[in-house]
């Protein structure tokens, strides 16, 4: 099948790791036209010079982020800090499709945003996360709200047993590389900080992916989820590696548990059980829009182990934006995203 670059798309917030590695995906997209990428504070400079990876873009510049010059794209990507995407809104006409990479949409709850990110709820999009949303609901959105990295790798890692589980006692640690926190200069992200040591953050469970994970599985499984979530700051710049466990509540082992798995992401273009003797590693996966899973099950505590790597600028961003794009847009949900990882 052929496209050409009919669709006209801009990227808002293009400066910044996520708004990076959405230019260099759409740079390769067959249907995408590129021919707006904005950058704030950024605006005047080389794209280059903020990522030299970019060669494509070599001699342009980031523009200043203008609604009319937004207002004349089909599609936008807004990939900027959070309660920033909630300013822009009124001002981008009903007609262009948007997807939102930060959290200003994502939450139903008004007293989950008040208690996790503050300031005044926004309201809520179509949660877009392909794998567990019905793709003909993503189809006829106009609006989507893109999963934040480390739910997209903890709601996938744990939805297929749901119903094998106690939902009530899911507990996560997982390990994300530093451009999880975006580009601004902090202490605690400079290279001597952070190479050759591990350290948990936003310790007791108070990170702000925690009700947007509850949220999704809630809704999937039709019953209260609720989640112990710990994160962990790695010595390497991307990549996601979640470890997931829930007691089970029924008599499955572990070959009934793998079979449910492989049901569940049969027809997926990106999830993968891996060989039962193989675990998967975040190297696997940069650059890709994959996911790699390995399950087992600790019969000492009867509880099922989850393994799941993915590249947080990936299918944990930049990635799934443009999947869920595809969808909205009528193509197939893996159009300019076959790229394998590059370990």
């Amino acid at each position: 099948m052929r496209y050409d670059r009919s669709m006209k798309v801009g990227v808002i917030g293009a400066s910044g790791y996520t708004g990076g590695e959405l230019l260099r995906l759409l740079s390769g997209h067959p249907k995408f036209n590129l021919n707006y990428i904005a950058a704030g504070n950024n605006a005047g400079e080389l794209i280059t010079l903020l990522h030299p990876q970019l060669t494509a873009f070599s001699g342009q510049k980031f523009s200043q982020t203008n609604t009319t010059e937004i207002n004349s794209c089909d599609l936008v990507f807004i990939a900027l800090p959070h309660g920033e995407s909630a300013k822009l809104i009124s001002q981008i006409d009903a007609r262009v499709k948007i997807v939102d990479l930060g959290a200003d949409f994502r939450l139903s709850n008004v007293k989950d945003w008040e208690k996790y990110y503050g300031g005044v709820h926004a309201g809520s999009w179509l949660y877009g996360l392909p794998e567990l949303v019905n793709h003909k609901e993503i189809a006829i959105a106009t609006k989507v709200a893109n999963p934040g990295c480390y739910a997209t790798a903890i709601a996938l890692s744990i939805a297929p047993v749901l119903a094998d589980i106690d939902t009530s006692d899911i507990v996560v640690v997982a390990a994300s590389g530093t451009t999880g926190a975006g580009r601004s200069a902090k202490v605690n992200l400079l290279g001597s900080e952070v190479m050759n040591n591990l350290t948990s953050y936003k310790f007791g469970g108070v990170h702000q992916h925690t009700p947007e994970i509850e949220q999704i599985l809630s809704e999937f499984a039709k019953s209260a989820v609720k989640i112990s979530f710990t994160p962990i700051l790695a010595p390497m710049p991307r990549g996601i590696l979640a470890t997931v466990t829930a007691k089970i509540t029924t008599e499955s082992n572990l070959d009934s548990l793998r079979s449910k798995y492989s049901h569940f992401y049969l027809k997926s273009k990106f999830v993968s059980l891996l060989p039962a003797n193989q675990m998967p590693m975040t190297s696997a996966v940069l650059g890709s829009n994959n996911v790699q899973i390995q399950i087992a099950v600790d019969t000492h505590v009867n509880r099922i182990v989850i393994s799941t790597a993915i590249d947080n600028l990936g299918k944990g961003a930049a990635g799934q934006a443009i999947q869920n794009a595809n969808l909205m847009c009528d193509f197939p949900e893996d159009l300019g995203l076959h790229a394998v990882g590059v370990r």
